[in-house]
């Protein structure tokens, strides 16, 4: 239970400065929260792929997860876009 706990704390915190970062995506909490995490999941293939590690902690998995975030959200609207 703690580990889905920290999963959508640690969403939604990466889902907001995402969305803060790239002006203009905010999705409210939820849509935060879900773009955090998949994000998450997107961040952490990414850095595994280009073998490179930001280590441990909270603060290094928030980073991944921004950084997957931002991928994310320049690909919504690149297909937006279209």
């Amino acid at each position: 239970m703690n580990g889905v706990l920290y999963a959508i704390i640690i969403g939604a915190i990466a889902g907001w400065l995402a969305g803060e970062i790239k002006r203009g995506m905010g999705f409210g909490l939820i849509g935060n929260i879900i773009v955090g995490i998949i994000g998450a999941v997107v961040g952490n293939w990414l850095f595994g792929a280009l073998g490179v590690s930001l280590g441990t902690g909270v603060i290094a998995n928030i980073i991944s997860a921004v950084i997957g975030a931002l991928v994310i959200l320049f690909l919504v609207s690149f297909i937006k876009r279209t």
